[in-house]
């Protein structure tokens, strides 16, 4: 009787040994969100692979051992969290490790048909942006798996899980986010806007447009082209409506006036179309660039736009381009400065400038602080498909920060004033 009771015993120990080592996992999971790998995933060790792996259909041609992949969600909630992924190998075996809230589980996978495969229950402690990490262990195939979804449920969950559910193009750019500055009412007729930008070191990521001088017609900044290109970027739109340049007819085309040495110019589409000017110019995160735009009447019916752009390096301000917009009578209005990411693949990469020193100088050559500004962000912060948006100010200089999933977010029409630095612009404009 009494070897019976400790074999009894002995049983029991071995199966709550046995629970805790699988994670407590929920035996009877439901999975209330199902989050598309085409939208919210992305190879982390080398961006360039997302647009070879991360496709319409999900992560596919995942060959390499090395490669990191990472489905991103935001939870309003703590707790168990409760995962599976709809995947398949295309034949044999396959290993792959999951992790999350700094636990790993490690899964086999045979099934060559699309199915549910259950990962398991991951304990959350705290709610905001999470990150399921993938990662190939072993396989027989030359390819570990294909992953169309990622199931989540659970707790942790909260009231509302965040993701992308559509647009994926714009969304996994991320979220756009603009400074909209106040012009004191009595300043007339506004002819020179003046602002200087700092890309803060570490922050000058590939497919960042960092955009100082925006007005009604155009927009003026710096961009990160690639990890050996960057320009400056002056565009002014044309009145006539369209995406395509080749359709404005001939009396609403945007006319170069001037351009700078080693600037190009042409038109742009897309976007509506206009006059495009850039430059080819290696500028350094840690530096502060000067922009100065200029919008004048000189022919009736249009008006002229000249951009300008000071680097430190040079000591002196360099011509971009001039551009005249016809059937357009007008001053300098609607002015502001934004940050976007235009590269899908470095959607998961914080970045942020400062946004320093803010002048407007009128038509009779008076100079105005702007010291004001409303912080607004585009449709996909709108409709909360990604809030990992932030504007302010720091350092007395308004900043504007996107993208990498962080989990601060401003409320979008936030106003916020920044201190005076009285510093007036002294500018020497070239002959």
């Amino acid at each position: 009787m009494r070897k019976i009771v400790s074999l009894f015993i002995l049983t029991i120990v071995v199966v709550v040994v046995f629970h805790s080592c699988t994670g407590g996992d929920n035996p009877n999971p439901v999975y209330s969100e199902s989050i598309p790998v085409s939208g919210n995933s992305w190879v982390m060790n080398d961006l360039s692979d997302n647009s070879r792996m991360i496709r319409n259909s999900g992560l596919v041609n995942w060959k390499k051992p090395e490669t990191s992949v990472s489905t991103f969600f935001k939870t309003s909630g703590t707790g168990n969290l409760d995962v599976a992924v709809i995947a398949r190998v295309l034949s044999g075996k396959s290993a792959i490790e999951f992790s999350l809230g700094g636990k790993v589980k490690k899964i086999s996978f045979t099934n060559t048909d699309f199915d549910t495969v259950r990962i398991g229950s991951f304990s959350l402690g705290n709610n905001g942006y999470q990150a399921l990490g993938m990662r190939g262990i072993s396989k027989t195939d030359t390819v570990y798996a294909e992953v169309r979804e990622v199931l989540v449920g659970g707790e942790a969950l909260g009231e509302k899980a965040y993701y992308l559910k559509d647009d994926f193009y714009f969304g996994r750019r991320g979220p756009s986010v603009h400074l909209r500055y106040t012009v004191p009412e009595d300043a007339g007729n506004i002819e020179f806007f003046y602002n200087e930008i700092t890309v803060t070191e570490g922050n000058d990521i590939p497919g960042s447009f960092f955009m100082a001088n925006g007005f009604s017609h155009g927009y003026f900044g710096i961009q990160v082209n690639s990890e050996t290109e960057r320009r400056i970027l002056f565009s002014v739109w044309s009145p006539f409506q369209t995406d395509n340049p080749n359709d404005i007819p001939e009396e609403y085309r945007i006319t170069l006036l001037n351009k700078g040495s080693e600037v190009e110019a042409g038109s742009f589409g897309n976007e509506g179309s206009g006059g495009q000017s850039y430059r080819r110019y290696f500028w350094k995160a840690g530096t502060t660039y000067g922009f100065l735009l200029r919008g004048e009447q000189i022919v009736k019916g249009s008006t002229d736009y000249t951009a300008w752009f000071y680097a430190p390096e040079t000591g002196e301000w360099q011509l971009i381009a001039s551009f005249r917009r016809p059937k357009t009578e007008t001053w300098l209005k609607n002015l502001h400065s934004f940050l976007e990411n235009f590269r899908t693949e470095t959607g998961p990469v914080t970045r942020q400038g400062l946004y320093s020193s803010q002048w407007v100088c009128n038509t009779e050559g008076k100079w105005y602080e702007l010291t004001e500004a409303v912080f607004t962000a585009d449709a996909t912060a709108r409709k909360e498909a990604r809030l990992d948006y932030a504007g302010g100010v720091e350092a007395g200089a308004f900043f504007l920060k996107n993208c990498g999933f962080f989990n601060m977010t401003t409320p979008i029409n936030s106003g916020f004033t920044r201190e005076s630095n009285g510093r007036q612009p002294e500018i020497k404009l070239p002959d």
